[in-house]
């Protein structure tokens, strides 16, 4: 069940990379706050991405789960391999669209950095302590803007932090045009409200075609893996899915709308689908949040063992910011850490207020410092996850 291009579309690709074709509607500049041409031999967004892997907390990806948290399974998803996996896809896609693939390569490897452990609960338990402690929520979309942009002041493009801001954009149409970004004060107020109103994520339209295709790849990227993850870890039973154009198994969605893409995409000044493809994504992606991500988010075990950790976690460190307990980890494995890591901040880290630098902390964590926090703060704690081991 593997679509193929067409021999007219493919013909034109060959012809194409023959004469190193480049669209005429791939992104070339950036801008940056600094005003800085930056390069790295001769890519400004080769840059990008180097500052982006050579972050400290890009390493942190690979004990992030994607969705399945508390299971000793070295097969499951972590957000290291996502990533990646949408990296891939992105840039195959946007190389034979002629795009910036060193813009698709940042924006892919940097849309996730800001996403707290234990993913989908750990971040809906995140907004919700902020919310309730601050009035402003918490996004993962958001904050990897402010890990990149505010934390470790990277000086990165405008168009790789608004790509990075706009990946959970909620598509409402197959032909999809960017909507430009005017300035770094026009983002910024974007990012402010955000955290206002968190339904405006969503909303944050993508400012460049490369933005776009990688988020299309995000979605491809995660519909198929994420099926793959929950048979093999026998979630809840046997669990199936309804069979559609772009496919049922994770190689046959990831090919078959690439496909899709480049033959509506190539040349033009959009990106575009398949009505038809466009509307089974929608419902891959919905069927995927009813028995998959809803299911998992709504587990007790999270709900009566992670919650109440994040919430003391939170309670604690506060407290001991507030205090000016030094020898707490959130001066000596926080506050401190990232002081001496961060040579381009203009005034040192940890000047927001507790709330703000408690949740920087709180998001950075893996899933298993997590847990060792807790422990640490907690000797004592009543709460406490059950791992599913790897003979259970």
């Amino acid at each position: 069940m593997f679509d193929s291009l067409t021999d007219e579309t493919a013909e034109s690709l060959k012809r194409r990379r023959e004469t190193a074709f480049f669209s005429d509607h791939a992104c070339s500049d950036s801008i940056r706050r600094s005003g800085e041409k930056r390069f790295t031999l001769g890519s400004p967004f080769a840059y990008d991405t180097d500052m982006i892997v050579g972050c400290p907390y890009f390493n942190r990806y690979a004990d992030k789960t994607q969705v399945f948290s508390l299971i000793r399974n070295d097969d499951i998803t972590r957000r290291s391999l996502h990533v990646r996996l949408v990296e891939r896809t992105a840039r195959r896609i946007g190389a034979a669209l002629g795009l910036n693939t060193d813009l698709i390569e940042a924006i892919a490897l940097g849309h996730d950095i800001g996403h707290p452990p234990f993913a989908h609960a750990g971040e809906k338990f995140l907004d919700s302590i902020c919310y309730d402690r601050t009035g402003k929520h918490f996004s993962h979309a958001i904050h990897s803007v402010r890990v990149l942009d505010k934390i470790f002041c990277y000086d990165l493009s405008l168009q790789v932090l608004s790509g990075i801001a706009a990946h959970n954009v909620k598509l409402t149409d197959p032909v999809m045009n960017p909507s430009k970004v005017a300035d770094f004060d026009s983002f910024d107020r974007i990012i402010e409200e955000c955290g206002e109103d968190r339904s405006l994520v969503s909303r944050i339209l993508p400012s460049t075609l490369e933005a776009y295709v990688v988020r299309l790849s995000d979605i491809v990227s995660y519909i198929g893996r994420d099926r793959y993850d929950t048979s093999m870890v026998g979630f809840g039973g046997e669990v199936s899915f309804s069979d559609s154009y772009i496919g049922l198994t994770e190689a046959e969605i990831v090919n078959n709308i690439s496909v899709n893409i480049i033959e509506n995409s190539l040349g033009k000044p959009y990106i575009c689908l398949d009505k038809e493809y466009f509307d089974a994504i929608k419902r891959a992606r919905s069927e995927n949040y009813v028995k998959i991500y809803d299911r998992v988010t709504e587990s007790a075990h999270f709900e009566f063992s992670v919650k109440p950790m994040m919430e003391d976690i939170y309670e604690k460190l506060s407290d001991d910011m507030r205090r000016g307990r030094y020898d707490s980890p959130i001066f000596s494995h926080h506050i401190d850490y990232i002081n001496s890591v961060s040579r381009d901040r203009r005034e040192p880290y940890g000047n927001d207020g507790v709330d703000v630098t408690v949740t920087d902390y709180i998001a950075s964590m893996t899933d298993d410092y997590f847990v060792d926090i807790y422990r640490e703060l907690f000797p004592d704690g009543r709460y406490a996850v059950n791992y599913i081991g790897y003979f259970d």
